[in-house]
Formats: C-alpha cells, sequence, structure tokens
C-alpha cells in the first residue's frame, strides 16, 4: 500500500535529518550519555522508517486476510518510533521527565510489531 512507504520515507528523511542535527548541532550542548541516547533513538527510528517501506510492498502483494496483519505491524512500528524515539529526542532535549515510560513502551510497540510481521505469512 502506497501510505505505508509514503510514512516510513517521511520517517527515514526525518530520521537523516534528525541524526545529522545529532552529529553536528547537538555535539557541544549534550553530555556523551546524552548524545549516545539520541544516537540510538536515530537509529531505531531510522530501522522502522525501512520496515515501513518494506510493509508497503509486502502489503501490496499479500492476500487480503494477511493484509490485515501486515497492517498492524506497520501501525505498531509507527506507534513504536513516536514513542521510542520520540520520548527520547524529548527527555535528551530537556522534556518532562514524565515522558521517560513511553520508551519502554515504545519499544514493546517494536517487538510486537515485528512478531506480528513474522506471523503474517501465508500458511502455503
Amino acid at each position: 500500500m502506497r501510505i505505508w512507504i509514503m510514512i516510513g520515507g517521511v520517517l527515514g528523511c526525518l530520521g537523516v535529518i534528525l541524526g545529522a542535527f545529532g552529529a553536528h548541532s547537538l555535539k557541544s550542548i549534550l553530555s556523551a550519555t546524552q548524545l549516545t541516547s539520541f544516537k540510538t533513538a536515530v537509529q531505531y527510528q531510522f530501522m522502522h522508517s525501512v520496515a515501513l517501506v518494506l510493509i508497503g510492498v509486502m502489503h501490496g502483494q499479500a492476500e487480503e486476510v494477511t493484509q490485515v496483519k501486515i497492517k498492524r505491524a506497520g501501525k505498531f512500528f509507527v506507534a513504536g518510533i513516536f514513542l521510542f524515539s520520540g520520548s527520547i529526542y524529548a527527555l535528551t532535549l530537556g522534556g518532562p521527565k514524565i515522558l521517560g515510560p513511553l520508551t519502554p513502551l515504545g519499544g514493546l510497540c517494536f517487538m510486537i510489531g515485528w512478531l506480528t510481521l513474522a506471523f503474517s505469512t501465508p500458511k502455503k
């Protein structure tokens, strides 16, 4: 489905922008630990952006029953990017500490997304 490829492309582009921002503009502002956390958020965002493009390709080639599962995996990946990477970005840039519990929820979304994708393959 085209929308997943578009979402993956936009989030991937944003990952590149944030990665460059972290490497060039935040180097002198953040501690080494914060910079490492920021880089981790970028890496996870980028990996899952590529996975969303894969979701789009798979969705277009799958049968209708399988498409529902593939779409569900994509939703979990998007939620994971916003919860995991988004909370880390916010926390490293001085956001409220109350966002901290969102990070593991985002990680859980990533795991559920991968498992959903793994079990979405046809049983032929």
